[in-house]
């Protein structure tokens, strides 16, 4: 049989060659430029339908296509329907497969399509959905995250706009969404959007598909990408696991990225002509529209995504634990040589025994945590007081000259070496500390300056700190970098100038 039907045209004109003019298949072919066998095939037909020649009068070509292509008795009875939309919302459910499906839909028709068609067809009508619904993503599993751009806010008193992210967050199975305006994409509006994220939906998914963004992502890779430590305490917290979307890789974010499109489409245009001033303002607007969004009722699958969630997503995830997550911040350093060590710009007191040891260090609103090799040593209350020093008595070594390599002592008889101006401002820094140790940091540094700037140099830089009373390290290596060091100082008390142009006190009183 022709692998295409030609047009009724052409074969009303090969039937005329054939039974009209009397040319044989192969003439009738090659005038009509089709091949041999098509020209057998229609002349079959044309016995089989009970036609003569003539066509009788009056018989149109939808007639004689009747007659030539009669329907198959499957197409004359046809199958049992598929109930495409049962299928997709059910393929959403965990541990339910396209086969389970079949199975059930040939129990009820058992007349109905062989799994091969029926695979087919279900994966013809998927192509029919959005890309985001395409997707088989199982019920209460993934949740998609992302940072999105196009809001403002006006400066009250400038006027001007500044800048805003949307934070988007999109449920596999259901496209259940959720939309919250952050001030930036720092690791804390990060990590205080997820908490409010996981408050809407009243629980947490089993895992989490942000982009290989800097906040949540310290080092993209594709096979191992490094998770921030925050978020890495954020995801054990709620009991769940952080799948990056691997870099160059569209289809992995595929699903937020729709779910930043449909926001962008549906919040951010209709809140195009208003002007916000904060936060708090633009963020009940955009509440009230992710509400409206996520209740409209969605073509294809004659559902909301809030229905879909509550039958699909919400009853397969995970109960939220007791307490929110509260943000925690991570730094790692080394233990100095004064047994203290920095974290966000402050100095905290460790044994001394661990000195030059490298420490991962937790900080909350309220406590530093200090661990090694996972393990918890011990904690401080928080400051927050920049360059401050909190300090234990225990931490300190019976003898500083048994156990520590540096005392006051040689640190100031090593600072005399440069000069009696490097000595003296080094002992008036650490007499100005409860414990001299804790000037031990900016003693050590005053003094290599040293290695850059010279003795007699750093000796004029320490003279000049002494004479303004500016004693820190930041004003020695302040004093050097300008070239400040080598000015000569004029006298505290200045000579008066006698001039004739200048005017006394009598100029004056005579106005």
């Amino acid at each position: 049989m022709a692998n295409e039907r030609i047009t009724m045209r052409k074969i009303k004109e090969a039937l005329r060659l054939l039974l009209g003019l009397k040319l044989s298949q192969v003439q009738t072919a090659k005038s009509l430029n089709v091949g041999r066998t098509t020209i057998v095939e229609y002349a079959r037909r044309f016995k089989a339908s009970g036609l003569s020649w003539p066509l009788p009068e009056g018989l149109d070509d939808l007639a004689i296509e009747e007659l030539l292509f009669p329907k198959q008795p499957s197409a004359l009875h046809p199958r049992p329907s598929i109930p495409f939309e049962y299928l997709v919302k059910e393929m959403k459910r965990p541990n339910v497969t396209l086969m389970l499906l079949w199975e059930e839909y040939k129990k009820a028709d058992p007349d109905g399509y062989q799994y091969s068609q029926f695979a087919k067809l279900y994966r013809a009508y998927q192509k029919t959905l959005s890309y985001s619904m395409r997707q088989d993503h199982k019920g209460g599993e993934k949740l998609f995250v992302d940072f999105g751009d196009g809001l403002h806010l006006r400066d009250a008193r400038t006027g001007v706009l500044l800048p805003v992210s949307l934070f988007v967050a999109v449920w596999g199975a259901s496209s259940y969404l959720f939309a919250h305006a952050t001030a930036g994409e720092d690791l804390r509006s990060w990590i205080d959007v997820h908490v409010k994220c996981f408050e809407f939906y009243e629980c947490s998914p089993k895992a989490i598909v942000p982009d290989n963004l800097k906040a949540g992502v310290t080092k993209a890779c594709r096979y191992e990408p490094e998770i921030n430590p925050t978020y890495a305490d954020l995801a054990a917290h709620y009991s769940l696991c952080v799948f990056p979307a691997r870099p160059y890789h569209p289809k992995d974010k595929g699903k937020v990225e729709n779910g930043v499109l449909l926001a962008k489409r549906w919040i951010m245009a209709r809140l195009r002509n208003r002007v916000f001033e904060s936060l708090g303002e633009l963020n009940d607007a955009i509440m009230v529209l992710v509400v409206e969004f996520n209740d409209r009722l969605m073509r294809k699958l004659r559902t909301s995504r809030k229905a879909l969630f509550l039958e699909l997503d919400k009853p397969n995830a995970l109960p939220l634990p007791e307490h929110p997550f509260e943000f925690a911040q991570w730094e790692t350093h080394r233990v100095g040589i004064n047994y203290h060590i920095e974290f966000d710009k402050n100095f905290y007191s460790v044994p001394y025994t661990l000195i030059h040891q490298e420490l991962d260090m937790r900080g909350t609103s309220t406590v530093v945590e200090f661990y090694q090799h996972s393990r918890r040593l011990l904690t401080h209350p928080r400051s927050f007081r920049k360059n401050d020093y909190t300090t234990r008595g225990e931490h300190m070594p019976p003898s500083h000259q048994k156990y520590v390599e540096w005392t006051p002592g040689r640190i100031l008889h090593w600072a005399g070496k440069y000069g009696p101006s490097v000595k003296e401002l080094v002992e008036k820094l650490m007499a100005a500390r409860a414990f001299p140790e804790q000037a031990y940091r900016s003693s050590l540094g005053i003094i290599r300056l040293a290695h850059r700037y010279g003795a007699g140099r750093l000796e004029n830089a320490c003279k000049r700190a002494l004479l303004y009373r500016s004693l820190t390290y930041g004003s020695v290596k302040n004093i050097l970098e300008k070239g400040l060091d080598g000015l000569e100082e004029s006298p505290a008390v200045q000579p008066l100038i006698l001039h004739e142009n200048l005017r006394g006190p009598q100029y004056y009183q005579s106005k």
